[in-house]
């Protein structure tokens, strides 16, 4: 051990390093490390000399992992989670508060969170919810979180994942809006729809079809969260993401503005890093919610029985 201890470079090298590899590029690592590019760069060469290994493929664009570098990096990385998770369980053990941090939208957190957060602080007293929050599409990275709400098929190499539903689509309105205007929402490409700026694909072509440059009082959010309010709101017809909106659904703060629905074949899950332990109030926190969500589904399918919503669970489970 003794050997290997001082084979081992400085562990200034190996943060200088995680943080390279994670961003792809010396100059946003330096940013994130208060320090410039060029010390970046020579903390790299250092490593690389020490090493005897090429640990980068340097571009104009910014930098990519050899082979080996990917293997240091894995290993860097389930290192830095290990102290990551012990520190987080010495201070939750000395204050005697469990955190969580959540990668969700902020449409999710906006309108299924917050409407359930009384219930959340009652199921889990000694809980701090902590937020990611994406205001796009949901992608990205969970290696710094405990579980981020994502469309994937399953679980991989790097990564666990937890069945919460298929994605579905609805057509959403407020109740007052469908009454006053149900022409108009039928014929929704003479009123332009309140339409999220960021979804690929563009799931709105399936319900509003036509060309968008004809509609008129159309609007385009970059936040679905805003997409979400302004369809409450009653400012006209939107997509809604089941998962988001089940919640308003229910209560009928949103009402489908007509029996089309759309099953993407995508599926919701919260997915999490192999890399990172498992601690039970991350698993039951989890567990809860998905619970919780599935009762809320389960109860807009029993209201509007047109929308077929039991089917469509079903098969999206097969």
């Amino acid at each position: 051990m003794r050997k290997l201890r001082l084979a081992l470079p400085s562990m200034n090298g190996f943060f200088t390093f995680e943080a390279a590899a994670r961003c792809g590029n010396f100059a946003r690592a330096a940013e994130e490390l208060n320090v410039t590019p060029a010390a970046v760069s020579r903390m790299m060469g250092r490593l690389e000399d020490h090493l005897g290994i090429n640990l980068f493929d340097r571009a104009a664009g910014g930098v990519t992992l050899t082979e080996a570098g990917r293997i240091l990096y894995e290993a860097v990385s389930r290192g830095f989670s290990g102290f990551e998770h012990a520190l987080r369980e010495i201070e939750d053990r000395r204050t005697g508060v469990e955190t969580v941090t959540l990668s969700v939208s902020t449409g999710f957190t906006t309108h299924w969170i917050m409407p359930h957060m009384a219930e959340i602080k009652r199921a889990f007293p000694s809980l701090e919810l902590r937020f990611q929050l994406i205001m796009s599409a949901l992608s990205g990275p969970v290696s710094d979180v405990d579980l981020g709400m994502r469309f994937v098929d399953g679980p991989d190499e790097r990564h666990e994942a937890s069945y919460i539903m298929p994605e579905i689509l609805v057509p959403i309105c407020s109740p007052g809006y469908r009454d006053r205007s149900r022409d108009r929402v039928a014929d929704v490409e003479t009123e332009g729809p309140i339409t999220f700026g960021d979804t690929q694909p563009d799931w709105s072509q399936v319900f509003f079809p036509g060309d968008p440059g004809a509609a008129t009082n159309s609007m385009i959010f970059s936040d679905y969260a805003i997409v979400v309010q302004a369809a409450m709101l009653g400012q006209g017809v939107a997509l809604g993401w089941l998962n988001v909106t089940c919640h308003w659904l229910r209560t009928r703060a949103l009402v489908p503005a007509s029996p089309a629905v759309k099953a993407t074949g995508r599926h919701c899950q919260f997915v999490r890093s192999r890399d990172k332990p498992l601690r039970p109030i991350v698993a039951e926190l989890r567990d809860w919610i998905i619970a919780r969500l599935d009762e809320d589904v389960r109860h807009v399918a029993q209201i509007y029985p047109e929308l077929q919503l039991e089917a469509l669970l079903e098969r999206g489970r097969r």
